[in-house]
C-alpha cells in the first residue's frame, strides 16, 4: 500500500488457489452488468449537463440515481459516481429558486423551483417521507466522497435547518424538543395548506380532487376534532373555510413521529465534521420520543402538540397525526422513521435502549394480533375510532435493522416468532423486488443466518443480475430519437393505462440495484429507502487504487453474523492480477476487529507439479492475527480466495466517513 497517509495494519494473504464459487461468479457479472446499464442511461437520457431528461417533484428526479454512490462504494466504476455526483448538482442548481430563469428550459406544467439554499422548498413536497427519499443520493455521497468541501457544508447547512441554527427556516423547537409541523422546509414550517392539498390529505382514497392518479389512500384525519367528515366538504364556503382552519390547528401545528426521519440529516452533518452539537440534537430529538412512547405503554404516539404534549391538539388522543396510525401507510412512515432514528442513536453512542423505539411497536402489533385458522398471525397495521383494523402479515424490514443492529437473542427471536407465525409466505423464496423499497429479500436473509437457506447468496444474486439485464436491454431496446424521448419525459404519463414510466427513463427508471449486493458483501439490510443511512457489518477499500468499494474481479461474502464476531469469504476471480483490499469495521467505522482468524493452506506438493498439487490432500493450519483496529487488509493473488473471522467489538469507535488514509480529519477539496 502506497498511498503516504495509510494507516498500519495488519495484513494477511491468502494463500488457496480453487475454482471460484457460484456466487463469486455471479456477483461480479451483476456488477458489471450494472456498470453499463448505468452507462447506457446516462448516454440516452441525461442531458450534457447531467440532469436527467425529467420534470416532476424534485425529489422523484434525485431518486432516479439514489444509490448510484453507494453502488461506486461497493465496488462500481467510478464514472457511475460522477455521473451521479454530476446529476444531482445539475439538478439541484437547475431546481432551486435562485438560478436565473434564463437559464432553464422552456415553461414545463410539472416545474416549479422547489429548492431554496439548495434544499426543499414548501412548493413542493416538503414531509419527510418525501424529502427522505430524495435525500437517499446525498447521504451516500459522503460513502462516496466525503472529501467535497460543497456537500460538507451543504451537509451542516442543511443539518442547520431542522437545529434551530437557521433564522430562515424555524423549524424546531428547543424548548418542547419538536419539530414544529409535519411539513416542513428550508422556509420553515408550513402551518397552513391550500384546499386542493387538503382535500388529498382527508380523502380516505386520496382520489386528488379526482383527478385519481396514484389510487394511495388517506394520509391524515380530524378525530376526534371532526369524528365524521363529509365527503363534500368542501362545496360548501363556510364549511371549506372551517375544517382548513381546523386542519391547520389540528394536523399542522405539531410535531409527528414521521418527522424521527431528520435525524439522519443531521447525523450525516455529523459524519463530515465530528462535531459535537450535530450528536447533541441527535440525541435530544430521539431521547424526547423515546419518553413519549415510555408515557404512552410502549406505543409510539404519532402527533404531538405545540407544547410538546402527546394528542394534544386531538383531546390526547395519541393517533390521528399525518401518516400516523390512522394513516393507511401507517407501517410505512412511523416505522421508517422511528428506525431511522434509533439507528443514528445508537451509531453515536452504541446504546441500544434506542431499539426500543421499533421494537416495541413490533411488540405491540403482535399482542394485538390475531390467528387466523390455518395458524397465520396477522398484525393490525390502522387504528381507528372502532380501534385496531386492517390485518396483515408482520412487515419484516424495519425488525431486520434491529436486529441486524444488535445481533442479540431476543430481537433474533422476535424475527423467528414472525417466521413461526408466517403461513402466507414463503421465507426461502427469492424474487427481485419491483420499486426502490420493499423487505420480502430481508425474508431469505434471515434464513441464511439462521441456517436454513445456504444457498441464499447465489439466489438473491441471481435474481438482481436476472433484473439487472432486463433492465440493460430494456434501455437498448429503446429506439426513440432525442426529441421524443425528450417530449415524453417533459410530460411522463401517469394514466395506468399507457406504459410504464421505466420506459421514458423517468421515474422508477433506475437499472443499479443494490439491495442484494448490500446484503451479501456488507452483511447488512437494505437501506430504509425514506432517508436511512447506509448500515453494513463490514465494508471494503481497494488499497491499490485508494478508493472505496472492492477491487476489480475480488467478490465478497459475509457468511457468518454475530454480536461479537463475523465471517467474511474473499475470492479474487482474476486469473492474473493480485488485488490487495482493506476491510473496514461497520460502514463508518464505527465497529473494531479485534483478531482475524483464518486458515493457511499447508501443501507439501509444488505447484510447479499441477497433478500433484491438485491431488493433494491440502492440510490447513489455523493462523490468528491480533488487529485492535478498525481496519485490516487482504492480499489476493491471481485466482486465491480466504475465509476469515475477525472478532468485532460494535459501536465502540466514532463514526466518520473518513476513509482509511483521510487520517483523523476529513481533507476537504473544493
Amino acid at each position: 500500500m502506497t498511498h503516504a497517509n495509510m494507516p498500519a495494519m495488519s495484513t494477511i494473504r491468502a494463500t488457496e488457489i480453487k475454482p471460484p464459487p457460484a456466487w463469486a461468479l455471479l456477483q461480479r457479472q451483476l456488477i458489471a452488468v450494472q456498470e453499463e446499464a448505468a452507462r447506457q442511461f446516462v448516454a440516452k437520457y441525461c442531458h450534457p449537463n447531467g440532469r436527467i431528461f425529467y420534470i416532476q417533484d424534485v425529489d422523484d428526479v434525485y431518486e432516479i440515481f439514489y444509490n448510484w454512490g453507494l453502488f461506486y462504494a461497493i465496488g462500481g466504476d467510478e464514472s457511475i459516481w460522477k455521473a451521479a455526483l454530476k446529476a444531482w448538482n445539475a439538478t439541484t442548481r437547475y431546481f432551486d429558486d435562485s438560478t436565473p430563469r434564463d437559464h432553464r428550459e422552456p415553461a414545463h406544467p410539472a416545474f416549479r423551483p422547489q429548492l431554496h439554499n439548495e434544499y426543499y422548498n414548501q412548493a413542493g413536497p416538503c414531509d419527510w417521507f418525501h424529502m427522505g427519499e430524495g435525500n437517499m443520493a446525498f447521504y451516500d455521497m459522503g460513502v462516496a466522497d466525503p472529501t467535497i468541501a460543497e456537500n460538507a457544508r451543504r451537509a451542516q447547512r442543511f443539518a442547520a435547518m431542522y437545529m434551530g441554527e437557521d433564522p430562515e427556516a424555524p423549524n424546531y423547537d428547543p424548548k418542547y424538543k419538536i419539530i414544529r409541523s409535519p411539513f416542513h422546509s428550508s422556509v420553515g414550517p408550513m402551518f397552513h395548506m391550500d384546499l386542493s392539498r387538503v382535500k388529498a390529505y382527508l380523502d380516505p382514497w386520496y382520489r386528488l380532487t379526482g383527478q385519481g392518479i396514484f389510487g394511495f389512500a388517506q394520509r391524515s384525519n380530524l378525530h376526534p376534532v371532526v369524528k365524521d367528515l363529509e365527503e363534500d366538504w368542501f362545496e360548501d364556503p363556510k364549511r371549506r373555510e372551517e375544517i382548513l382552519k381546523i386542519f391547520s390547528e389540528v394536523v399542522l401545528d405539531g410535531d409527528v413521529a414521521d418527522n424521527l426521519a431528520a435525524t439522519a440529516l443531521v447525523t450525516n452533518a455529523y459524519l463530515y465534521t465530528g462535531n459535537e452539537r450535530f450528536k447533541r440534537w441527535v440525541l435530544e430529538y430521539t431521547d424526547a420520543w423515546l419518553e413519549r412512547l415510555r408515557q404512552n405503554n410502549g406505543i409510539l404516539p404519532d402527533n404531538i402538540g405545540p407544547h410538546g404534549k402527546v394528542g394534544e391538539k386531538r383531546g390526547g388522543q395519541w393517533w390521528g397525526g399525518l401518516y400516523g396510525w390512522n394513516s393507511r401507510w401507517a407501517g410505512d412512515h412511523n416505522f421508517i422513521s422511528a428506525t431511522i432514528a434509533a439507528e443514528c442513536a445508537v451509531l453515536l453512542t452504541g446504546d441500544f435502549k434506542y431499539m426500543e423505539l421499533m421494537r416495541s411497536q413490533i411488540k405491540v402489533l403482535l399482542d394485538n394480533a390475531r390467528v387466523e385458522p390455518d395458524g397465520q398471525v396477522l398484525a393490525p397495521r390502522r387504528m381507528t375510532e372502532e380501534g385496531w383494523s386492517e390485518y396483515e402479515p408482520v412487515k419484516i424490514l424495519e425488525l431486520a435493522h434491529v436486529w441486524h443492529a444488535t445481533l442479540s437473542k431476543e430481537d433474533r427471536d422476535l424475527m423467528a416468532r414472525i417466521r413461526e407465525g408466517d403461513k402466507q409466505r414463503n421465507w426461502n423464496d427469492v424474487k427481485p423486488e419491483p420499486g426502490r423499497r420493499g423487505g420480502n429479500l430481508e425474508l431469505a436473509r434471515f434464513q441464511y443466518y439462521d441456517g436454513m437457506l445456504p444457498d441464499w447468496p447465489e439466489k438473491v444474486l441471481h435474481a438482481e443480475l436476472e433484473y439487472a439485464q432486463v433492465a440493460l436491454a430494456q434501455i437498448q431496446a429503446d429506439k426513440r430519437d432525442l426529441e421524443t424521448i425528450v417530449k415524453d419525459n417533459r410530460f411522463p404519463p401517469h394514466n395506468p393505462k399507457t406504459p410504464d414510466r421505466t420506459a421514458y427513463g423517468g421515474e422508477n427508471a433506475n437499472p443499479v440495484r443494490t439491495v442484494g449486493l448490500t446484503q451479501v458483501t456488507m452483511g447488512a439490510p437494505r437501506s430504509l429507502y425514506n432517508g436511512g443511512l447506509l448500515r453494513a457489518t463490514v465494508r471494503y477499500y481497494d488499497a491499490d487504487r485508494t478508493r472505496p468499494g472492492l477491487p476489480p474481479d475480488v467478490s465478497a461474502l459475509v457468511d457468518a453474523l454475530s454480536a461479537d464476531k463475523v465471517g467474511i469469504h474473499l475470492v479474487n476471480t482474476s486469473p492474473t492480477e493480485t488485488r490487495r483490499l482493506i476491510v473496514q469495521a461497520g460502514a463508518f467505522g464505527e465497529h473494531l476487529f479485534t483478531d482475524v482468524t483464518y486458515q493457511a493452506a499447508q501443501r507439501k506438493e509444488s505447484i510447479l507439479n499441477p497433478f500433484g498439487y491438485v491431488a493433494e490432500k491440502v492440510a490447513f493450519k489455523e493462523a490468528r492475527v491480533k488487529v485492535e483496529g478498525k481496519y485490516f487488509a487482504v492480499d489476493l493473488p491471481p485466482m486465491a480466495s480466504v475465509r476469515v473471522e475477525a472478532g468485532m467489538a460494535r459501536f465502540v469507535n466514532k463514526p466518520s466517513y473518513a476513509h482509511p488514509w483521510h487520517g483523523d480529519r476529513l481533507p476537504l477539496r473544493q
